[in-house]
């Protein structure tokens, strides 16, 4: 047999993507979004077909191809043949290809309008849509206009969708699609039928991209399309984009091996057993180790972002295994990620795990924003692990509080400290490590705040001086007592201003203090007192007789304040300044 000759003349097809290739054209190829399958499916077979609707949901869950596949439904044409009947009216069944189905999935269709309002955003294009409405369709049975990101849209455009989107044509069908359903006016939402498009959960995404693998004939790990699926985040196309990718990055032939180690080369994603590796060394406190294994994922390969990111993934999958552990059966983690992450479970607490959360979110964001990447991450590491083995702010508290006289305070406030590890472990993974009794005192170091005076005082000692006038200016006292306090504000006080206090209170006493703002008056504030106070003495001092003299030797003098001569000292220095403000009078001078 004769070797097939190349025809040299003939271009050869265009390559298009996974995404597009495998892109959906009917219901049944949908995945994930079952819930809008089964309602539109219902509204077609009762004939209550809506004339516009709202597709919204994140990137890449299927907005744009549910409104294609919608488009084809409103049209869908099959003639007569071979003793089956004509198909003349809308219907999702569409087992084959109708007489207008490929020019609307090739988005080439003249009765099918699709427009991109992010860069048709103003009224003029909304006025072209109205005039061109009222037409009918050239060749379909339908006229559909769908708008894509109609977000985007200007509040002039959206005010004259209102009347054709409330009383449209017959004819006509509005289909809009957005990732951000926010900034679209409730006038247009309460006009349309909305459908929350979902992320695609892994276990389906996995079984559509090794559907297509079987038939693209690439052999693939499955871990590696467990890590597609988790970096795509529920979006199908990121998904398809990624395998498209990862099949490139191996090499160029049509049978080609796609592992997991290619992926994380990829993406810049660090072996997952070394990222559980990482936690453990941080948790544990042994800080060398940490920076030395944060050094080699980095020198790998790895981005410092995406290692704190996926540290911070998994804090959270251990958290829901504490909590909730079917978590577990998720096919996008692995077989070590199950086990291990147990074991962590069992032994770290809620409140350690909380707090690793939210020191690994701050720090993403200083990640991100700093010049030097590698060295924010190092700190970063660097503050999780000494913060490992801090009692949480409810456990210092509970100690506090439990302390009887003569107890030192230096006994372990970790009763319960996670993971058991070598003795004198500085972290959560171990016990915690005791301070020598010797250095501790014995006394109580709570204040006593027996008055409002003194709550007033201690702030002042505590350097809060915003708080401190605040509390004299705005606060009006109704009821106080030890641990509970009660106040009206003061017109033009902040609302703010007890919670403010709670907090500071239960920080600087270490108890618990019930703050509330009363409908009641109260008392005048601190400063009033201090201002009526003032105001009386200067009353008193201008009705003595010998001030009174005084003033009048003085023409145009005037009392601006009282002081008392208790707190003058007993003797002067000789030269120092004497002036009328030191003057004695006697009524024989006067």
């Amino acid at each position: 047999m004769d070797a097939p000759t190349l025809n040299l003349d003939e271009p050869p097809a265009p390559y298009r993507i996974l995404a597009r290739k495998y892109r959906p054209a009917s219901f049944e190829d949908l995945v994930g979004q079952e819930p809008m399958v089964k309602t539109l499916s219902n509204a077609f077979d009762l004939g209550r077909i809506h004339q516009a609707y709202l597709l919204t949901g994140v990137r890449g869950v299927g907005k744009t191809t549910t409104a294609r596949i919608l488009a084809r439904a409103f049209n869908y044409e099959l003639p007569a043949r071979d003793g089956k009947p004509a198909v003349v009216q809308p219907t999702i069944h569409m087992p084959e290809l109708g007489v207008h189905c490929q020019a609307i999935i090739d988005s080439r269709h003249v009765d099918v309008i699709e427009m991109d309002a992010a860069s048709h955003t103003g009224i003029d294009d909304v006025r072209e849509i109205i005039d061109n409405a009222r037409y009918r369709p050239v060749l379909a049975r339908t006229k559909v206009y769908i708008i894509d990101e109609v977000h985007m849209l200007s509040k002039q455009a959206f005010n004259g969708l209102l009347k054709i989107l409330e009383e449209p044509p017959e004819h006509v069908k509005f289909i809009f699609a957005t990732t951000e359903i926010e900034k679209v006016p409730v006038t247009v939402r309460s006009r349309c039928q909305r459908f929350d498009l979902r992320r695609v959960e892994a276990d389906v995404l996995i079984g559509r991209l090794a559907a297509i693998c079987a038939k693209e004939a690439v052999a693939i790990e499955p871990e590696a399309l467990a890590l597609i699926a988790r970096a795509s985040e529920g979006s199908v196309r990121d998904a398809l984009s990624l395998l498209d990718q990862a099949i490139a990055h191996v090499k160029g032939s049509l049978k080609v091996e796609v592992k997991a180690e290619d992926l994380r080369l990829m993406l810049g994603l660090a072996d997952r057993a070394r990222i559980i590796d990482l936690f453990e060394e941080v948790m544990r406190g042994d800080i060398g180790a940490a920076l030395a294994a944060l050094k080699a994922l980095y020198d790998a390969g790895a981005d410092p972002a995406r290692v704190l990111g996926e540290l911070a993934e998994f804090v959270h999958f251990v958290t829901r295994l504490k909590l909730a552990p079917e978590t577990a059966q998720d096919p996008a983690v692995t077989e070590e990620e199950r086990r291990r992450g147990a074991a962590f479970a069992e032994k770290l607490s809620i409140p350690v795990l909380s707090r690793a959360w939210q020191l690994l979110l701050k720090g993403l964001q200083d990640v991100r924003d700093s010049q030097r990447p590698l060295a924010a991450a190092d700190m970063v590491l660097v503050r999780l692990a000494h913060a490992a083995d801090l009692p949480t702010p409810d456990e210092a508290l509970r100690r506090l509080m439990q302390q009887a006289p003569g107890t030192s305070a230096a006994q372990p406030m970790r009763a319960n400290a996670p993971v058991g590890a070598t003795s004198g472990a500085r972290t959560g993974l171990g016990a915690a490590a005791t301070k020598p009794a010797e250095a501790q005192t014995a006394a109580d170091p709570r204040p006593r705040l027996a008055r409002f005076e003194d709550i007033v005082a201690l702030a002042a000692s505590q350097r809060d001086i915003q708080l401190k006038i605040a509390l004299e200016r705005d606060v009006r006292l109704v009821r106080f007592e030890e641990g509970s306090i009660e106040f009206a504000l003061s017109p033009g006080a902040s609302p703010q201003l007890a919670q403010q206090l709670m907090r500071r209170l239960q920080e600087w006493t270490s108890r618990r203090w019930m703050v509330a703002i009363s409908s009641e008056a109260g008392a005048p504030s601190l400063s009033e007192q201090a201002e009526a106070a003032a105001a009386a003495a200067l009353v008193g001092v201008r009705a003595d007789p010998l001030v009174q003299r005084a003033l009048a030797v003085f023409p145009g003098a005037e009392i601006v304040g009282v002081r008392s001569n208790e707190a003058e000292p007993a003797e002067k220095p000789a030269g120092e300044d004497i002036g009328y403000a030191d003057t004695e009078f006697n009524e024989d001078d006067l």
